[in-house]
Formats: structure tokens, C-alpha cells, sequence
């Protein structure tokens, strides 16, 4: 479908293109229970971690807003997709496909920071333990997860307006599961594309590397002061304070660092494989999150096994008097 004006009104989502229709049902039946995962179990960690005082801690609060975070990315990009290919829904409309690519970008962003919270609470819980008690309170928390969410907001606007600026006339075809910068500003047309292309790219590597720096002299410096301990239970004991917060910033960083790298060293990828490992790398961690956070944090894991106990003991209480 070609649009020879700048007037484009609506895009279309290709998703797969190499899938031949006969896999249309299985693939939207199987996006539609990954976004069943991400909204069960984000949803779950949200209302666990409310309702347990116990858990309303620093470090509880920021699993919520990445929570939070991952709730909202999965059903502004899945539900779409997956219209797709159950009922041949293909079709976005023009600002609707630019709201879709500020949230993109928008919430990926603030996952970052966010990840960059969760290793200043690991940060000075290990290397700055006395300091802990005045410097990670609830409140303070919230205000660097506030910042959070607000930094990234007016570089994605400024992002999505700038490309808004842009002539369209080139095919209206999103090579892409959801509207993003790249497959939307790559159907435009002008001198202008590339500095709008070159400024979005700069935004998003503020966004993920300026975190990421922080994050890696975090758990390099956490790891320098476990490997100082003489005592191996205390060793072990440490670092799996930090082992889930560990496991969901690689989920993060790693896939997107792989797919920058294999671009950069020149090895290309088909583009149903690029499409793929795009939206593997997007919304898998959305997916595993609540699991790390129930199997590898001991304080969720335990109340978990307490509330199981409880509630079985209750069942066989009432069963007993029927």
C-alpha cells in the first residue's frame, strides 16, 4: 500500500512477514497468553505487595513501579499485534500510530531509570550499609521513581513531535510489530530525515546508556565489597539481596546491546528474525519479572509460602466441619 502524499491518514502494521496465514491463529493465541503472563503477574505483584504491609519497603516499591511499567508497555503494544492476526485488523491510524510510538520509547526509557533506582538501593544497602536506614526511606523512593517516569517525558515528546514535522510519502507499511521511531521515520521523506532520525537515536542512548553507566559502577562496586568479606555465609547471603535485581537489568540490557553490536559489526538479520528478537527483547521481561521477583526474593517468596499454608490450613478447617 503506497501513499504518494504527505496527507497519510493511517499506517499499517506488516508484524511477521514471512508468516504464511495458516500460523495466523496459533501466533495470536499464543501473544494473547503472553499478554495474559504480563498482566496476571504484574497485576498480582502489585496487589501482593499493597495488601502485605510487611512488604512496603524501598526495595518492594520500585518492583512496583517497574511493575507498573510493565503492565502498561504490554497492553499499549500486545493488544494490537494481536488483533492482527485473529481478526486481520492491520490497520493504525496516523496519530494513533505516533501516540503508540511515544509510549514505546517513553516507558523503555523509564524502565532505565528505573533499573538505575534498584541499584542505588542495592548500591548503598551493601557498600554503604549505616547510611541505609536515613538515605533509602519510602518517600525518598518514591521521589527518585518519580524522577523516573519524568525524566524521559520531555525528550520522548520532543522525540515524537520532531518526527511529527516530517513529510510522509513513502510507503505506509510498519515493518514492526508496534509503530516505533525507526519504522515510522523511515517511510518519511525530506532533507530532514536523517537529523530527526540521528536526534531520536541520541535520546534513546541518553535514556538506556547514561542509566546503565551507573548501574554497572553499582554492582561492580558491590561485587568488590562481597568478595572482601572473609565470611562465605555472609557472601552468599549478600549477594542474593541482589540476585533478582541482577537477573532483570541483563534481561533488560543484554538482548538490546546484542542486537546494537551485531548491527554495528555488520551481521545482519533476516526481518522476521530482527522483528522477533525486537519484541523478545520488549515485552519477554515484562513477562519473567514476577517471577524472579516470587523465586528470587526471599521476603516475597516467604509470605508467599505463608499464605499458601494459611489458606490450605483454612480450607481443611472448613472441609472438617462439613
Amino acid at each position: 500500500m503506497i501513499a504518494n502524499f504527505t496527507g497519510m491518514r493511517s499506517f499499517l502494521i506488516l508484524g511477521f512477514p514471512g508468516l504464511s496465514p495458516k500460523y495466523y491463529g496459533p501466533v495470536s493465541a499464543l501473544l494473547f497468553f503472553f499478554y495474559l503472563a504480563i498482566a496476571i503477574g504484574n497485576i498480582f505483584i502489585l496487589t501482593f505487595v499493597v495488601q502485605v504491609k510487611s512488604l512496603q519497603k524501598p526495595t518492594y516499591l520500585v518492583f512496583c513501579h517497574l511493575a507498573l511499567n510493565d503492565l502498561t508497555f504490554g497492553t499499549l503494544t500486545l493488544p494490537k499485534i494481536i488483533s492482527k492476526y485473529w481478526f486481520g485488523d492491520s490497520i493504525i491510524s496516523f496519530y494513533g500510530c505516533f501516540t503508540q510510538m511515544f509510549f514505546v520509547h517513553y516507558l523503555g526509557s523509564v524502565t532505565s531509570f528505573i533499573l538505575l533506582v534498584m541499584a542505588l538501593d542495592r548500591f548503598i544497602a551493601i557498600c554503604i550499609p549505616l547510611r541505609y536506614p536515613v538515605l533509602i526511606t519510602n518517600n525518598n523512593i518514591s521521589v527518585l521513581c518519580g524522577f523516573a517516569w519524568f525524566i524521559p517525558l520531555p525528550l520522548m515528546l520532543t522525540t515524537v513531535i520532531h518526527a511529527l514535522t516530517l513529510p510522509f510519502c513513502k510507503s505506509n507499511v510498519i515493518a514492526q510489530c508496534y509503530c516505533d521511531h525507526i519504522s515510522i521515520t523511515s517511510q518519511a521523506c525530506g532533507e530532514n530525515v536523517k537529523i530527526v532520525q540521528v536526534t531520536g537515536l541520541c535520546m534513546a542512548m541518553f535514556c538506556l546508556l547514561l542509566p546503565l553507566a551507573f548501574i554497572l559502577f553499582s554492582y561492580i562496586s558491590i561485587f568488590v565489597v562481597i568478595l572482601k568479606m572473609s565470611n562465605s555465609a555472609g557472601r552468599r547471603k549478600t549477594s542474593s539481596t541482589c540476585t533478582p535485581q541482577i537477573f532483570i537489568t541483563c534481561l533488560f540490557y543484554l538482548p538490546r546491546c546484542f542486537v546494537y553490536v551485531a548491527n554495528t559489526v555488520g551481521f545482519s538479520f533476516s526481518l522476521d528474525v530482527r522483528i522477533l528478537l525486537i519484541l523478545l527483547y520488549s515485552l519477554f521481561p515484562a513477562a519473567v519479572n514476577p517471577i524472579i521477583y516470587c523465586f528470587k526474593t526471599q521476603d516475597i517468596k516467604q509470605t508467599l509460602i505463608k499464605k499458601m499454608k494459611t489458606t490450605r490450613i483454612g480450607i481443611e478447617i472448613k472441609l472438617s466441619f462439613l
